[in-house]
């Protein structure tokens, strides 16, 4: 009986936003955190994204830098927070711009915030694919002398669809798999942290950790102006892409009991438990890092640590963990970016949204899911080519960019609106009070500063009028995020400020207790 209490309590407040409950609401408070967890995935952005961190700043950039930007990020999550506790709805930040500001800011956040979750879809995929391919290259000597681009290619695509089969025919299951993911994050980064302090015959001093490196080929390899001005910060990317996808604890909100305080506490609560997690699993990297020079023939690719201070049995155990790890991530990603798909589309504002927005008899999305996953892999179609000399494509990088720009310029935008409302904004449960002040204009200028390094070149290669510019070392993401926000902001003049209105109300009577203004 208190289950089918906590389902007409949200039912009801679902009702007082404007929305029938459709999305099944099977979902427990833990799995609402769980899917967060699992897109933060320690296991999957500390081990993909470890090189950006290594060759723009070195151990410095991620023994201070990572607990830095991560105290950043928990102030973002602190004010999210606070609005999903307000305005528990599948569209999440969309809903929250369009209600506290007017229909151009949720047309906007809507948008970016698609954007920002297909490409994290596709860059934790094609990651995952990655350390699948060396993964099946360790046991298969075979593979491992195969084309990698195209390999890696191929699995991204296999991933992909598998993601989506899962999301499409096994609803049920999802919350469950979101479980076991959080576990398999604890218990795997705990082993691979063991095997890092006992596997290595020597390890790195403490004072290895503040030491500084500049492989980016900025500066002329120094430790100048440029150095902390420039190449530090983008290794800051390590954290700020690692620490991102919060936003699911929203997106799932219509299909989790009692939304109003467990997604709010699942939302802050999975950015601060990765961040610990993910430090020390960053620490024992570093510690284990030994052999400098291999770290950086491999272009600081993290494999290299592995495979130079453990045996061959615990080099395999460490990718399997982390691949799995990843895959449960990438799974996370597609419910996540599906449901988001649907919430925008349920109010007009994705072209077709009829068929994005349609269920099917379980209450899934599938038409949402498959789009979401389709336009992952042609975003991701530059990641067959890689710059001359290099294995791994800048594009990978372009969409890491382009998952964190979009996903943070979505958060950045209910958020100041909610600051401009000030004390007229009516909080949910879960409040931060007075603070909302301080917090909220932190998280502004943070995500303004690192949306602007992020569109910025990250290799000399990448930089027109170059002598050595080259287009596959070019970071597309300001021209991709560019490109699509001048399309929609051009559609927003030329058509869509006629027609769109914001979130739709699909019901017709409200329960009785439903007085209190959404605004």
């Amino acid at each position: 009986m208190a289950q089918q209490s906590y389902l007409d309590d949200d039912a009801e407040r679902l009702a007082q936003l404007g929305y029938k409950q459709e999305l099944a609401r099977t979902w427990s408070g833990f799995s609402n955190f769980a899917i967060s967890f699992s897109i933060i995935s320690i296991l999957a952005g500390c081990f993909t994204t470890f090189a950006q961190a290594w060759n723009n700043g070195g151990p410095l950039a991620i023994s201070v830098g990572w607990p830095v930007i991560s105290a950043f990020i928990l102030i973002i999550g602190f004010c999210m927070s606070e609005l999903v506790s307000a305005y528990p709805t599948a569209g999440g930040i969309y809903w929250w711009a369009a209600k506290l500001g007017r229909p151009v800011h949720g047309w906007f956040t809507g948008w970016l915030n698609l954007i920002g979750l297909i490409a994290v879809t596709a860059s934790v995929d094609y990651g995952c694919a990655t350390f699948l391919n060396i993964t099946i290259g360790l046991f298969d000597e075979g593979w491992a002398t195969g084309d990698a681009l195209k390999q890696t290619f191929l699995l991204f695509a296999v991933i992909l669809v598998l993601h989506a089969l899962i999301n499409i025919y096994s609803h049920r299951l999802i919350s469950i798999l979101q479980n076991i993911s959080v576990w398999w994050h604890v218990a795997g980064a705990a082993v691979v942290v063991l095997i890092l302090v006992f596997g290595p015959s020597e390890h790195q001093s403490v004072g290895f950790l503040f030491e500084r490196f500049n492989n980016s080929g900025f500066g002329d390899g120094s430790s100048g102006p440029a150095f902390w001005l420039y190449v530090l910060p983008l290794g800051f990317l390590l954290t700020q892409y690692t620490i991102t996808g919060f936003d699911a604890c929203a997106h799932v909100s219509e299909e989790t009991h009692g939304a109003a305080m467990s997604a709010a506490k699942g939302l802050w609560k999975s950015i601060f438990y990765s961040a610990i997690g993910g430090w020390v699993l960053l620490l024992s990297f570093l510690f284990a890092a030994t052999d400098v020079d291999a770290v950086n023939e491999a272009g600081g690719f993290v494999g290299a640590i592995f495979t130079s201070s453990l045996s061959e049995g615990l080099v395999k155990a460490v990718f399997l963990i982390s691949t799995i790890g990843q895959f449960f991530c990438g799974m996370s990603c597609v419910t996540s970016m599906s449901r988001m798909t649907y919430a925008f589309s349920r109010d007009g504002a994705v072209p077709g949204w009829r068929l994005w927005s349609r269920i099917d008899k379980n209450r899934t999305p599938v038409n949402a899911i498959i789009a979401g996953c389709v336009v992952a892999l042609l975003i991701t179609i530059p990641a067959l080519y890689a710059p001359e000399g290099s294995t791994t494509p800048v594009a990978f990088l372009a969409v890491v960019s382009i998952a964190v720009i979009g996903l943070y310029l979505a958060f950045l935008i209910p958020i100041w609106l909610r600051l401009r409302m000030g004390a007229a904004f009516r909080p949910g449960p879960w409040t931060l009070g007075s603070k909302y002040k301080a917090f909220g204009w932190i998280a502004v200028v943070e995500i303004i500063v690192i949306s602007i390094y992020f569109v910025l070149p990250i290799s000399p290669a990448g930089v027109p009028g170059a002598d050595d510019f080259a287009w596959t070392a070019v970071n597309y993401a300001p021209i991709a995020v560019g490109a699509v926000v001048l399309a929609i902001a051009v559609w927003w003049y030329a058509s869509a400020r006629h027609w769109f209105t914001g979130p739709r109300r699909n019901i017709e009577e409200l329960p009785a207790a439903d007085a209190e203004p959404v605004g």
